[in-house]
């Protein structure tokens, strides 16, 4: 691997982040598991940053991936593309946005890139609310409303924007609020920002933030902000590239923990929908996604490919209720988290829903973050053969626990047992 890594480090940009003290390289999968060029497996509980959603060499996907690839691999937008419709059918139909319209791109960044393009035109505005700690893809015009310091390098960007609270329930000075009072509290801080600003295009926001360590508000808090929304023309934008298809277990999409008001009037999505296989969109009211007034395409949106993939890999999630299994998995898991952690001084807190699982660390009796264990535990955990994740607003002292969705409750206790051992390690 020294010489890979070498290779690696030779080529590819300085900022192009790397896990591990001595990197691994994943060779295989199947089902839950990986195996690196060594050999060794591992039990996966990231999966490619919440991407191989159902798992690994599903043989469904991968079926229909080689399908599709052995008659046409290609053609852009610019000719009818029968996988395209029918998943963007489906799509639509699930979405609960009504007389939807689906536009496909190759990624959580480029959809949430294209869903400002829209509000933004629709609202003749560059104004945009965003909430702090969050995270929005990679592009200049993502990262221009991305509230998480860690992942924006740079202040330039086309765009104005103005960083909401709410995002994130412990800290930040409402935290000491019931949740009702945290959410008053919220919307107060919200209306007073727009009535200082003039035609704010839209609210971006992740019904759970990904990258910052899996926050959430209060349920019912974006209902409560669309209200405010509304009465200044505003639009909402439902981040759910992390927190679609079933992951909450509770949901289908984040949202709908703030339904109160009704569905966003964009929706962006990416990762688990392709399985491994790049597939990003957004999905509004077609008032919207119809503004815009100059020609467009999309050369590897809607990919036939990656088109075969989503449909093949939607119809396993659904026939097989893995929203169901995360909820009832992810519940187990969590709980187990929270005994484990009970009385280890480190940790902070374990938060999250169904199958997106967070573990906060910080310097024993304060609330200072502690990168260090963080890094700690992620190499421990590997060691012990588990592969987890890590985030977090507050100097990347989250671990972030996100298996596929077709975890057995035999696997998720032996991860949570890797994941004890590792953290008892510190």
């Amino acid at each position: 691997m020294k010489d890979l890594h070498t290779r690696h480090k030779a080529v590819l940009p300085d900022w192009l982040a790397l896990y591990y003290g001595e990197p691994i390289e994943l060779t295989h999968g199947e089902g839950r598991h990986v195996w690196d060029a060594r050999g060794r497996r591992y039990l996966d509980f990231f999966g490619g940053i919440l991407t191989t959603m159902t798992a690994h060499a599903l043989p469904e996907v991968t079926k229909a991936v080689a399908e599709q690839a052995g008659r046409l691999i290609h053609s852009s937008t610019l000719y009818l593309n029968r996988p395209m419709v029918e998943l963007a059918e489906r799509v639509a139909a699930l979405s609960g946005i009504p007389d939807a319209r689906v536009f496909f791109t190759t990624s959580g960044t480029e959809a949430n890139d294209a869903a400002l393009l829209l509000a933004t035109a629709h609202r003749g505005s560059n104004q945009i609310l965003a909430m702090r700690n969050s995270y929005h893809g990679r592009s200049f015009s993502a990262v221009g409303v991305t509230g998480n310091r860690s992942w924006s390098p740079t202040s330039l960007s086309p765009l104005q924007t103005l960083y909401v609270h709410g995002g994130v329930r412990t800290r930040g000075p409402y935290a000491a609020l019931s949740d009702a009072e945290f959410t008053e509290a919220c919307v107060a801080d919200l209306r007073d920002m727009l009535g200082q600003t003039r035609g704010v295009a839209a609210l971006i926001a992740e019904p759970i933030q990904g990258v910052g360590g899996f926050t959430s508000p209060p349920d019912g808090l974006y209902a409560a902000f669309r209200e405010v929304l509304k009465e200044h023309g505003a639009l909402w934008i439902a981040d759910e590239v992390q927190t679609g298809w079933g992951r909450t277990g509770d949901h289908f999409w984040g949202w709908q923990a703030h339904a109160r008001s009704g569905p966003p009037d964009l929706l962006t999505f990416a990762k688990g929908i392709g399985n491994g296989m790049s597939i990003g969109g957004v999905v509004g009211r077609a008032e919207v996604m119809n503004c815009l007034d100059a020609n467009s395409i999309s050369t590897f949106g809607g990919s036939p490919v990656t088109m075969a993939a989503g449909l093949a890999n939607l119809t396993y999630l659904l026939e097989h209720d893995l929203q169901g299994n995360a909820r009832r998995v992810g519940g187990l898991l969590i709980e187990r988290l929270r005994a484990i952690c009970a009385q280890l001084p480190y940790v902070r807190e374990v938060r999250g829903r169904g199958l997106m699982i967070g573990v906060e660390l910080v310097r024993p009796g304060t609330d200072e973050a502690h990168p260090e264990a963080a890094a700690a535990v992620l190499e421990a955990a590997r060691e012990g053969g588990l592969l987890i994740g890590k985030g977090g607003g507050h100097n990347t002292s989250v671990l972030r626990i996100a298996p596929p969705l077709t975890l057995t409750v035999a696997e998720a206790e032996e991860g949570a047992a890797i994941l004890e051992r590792a953290l008892r390690e510190i």
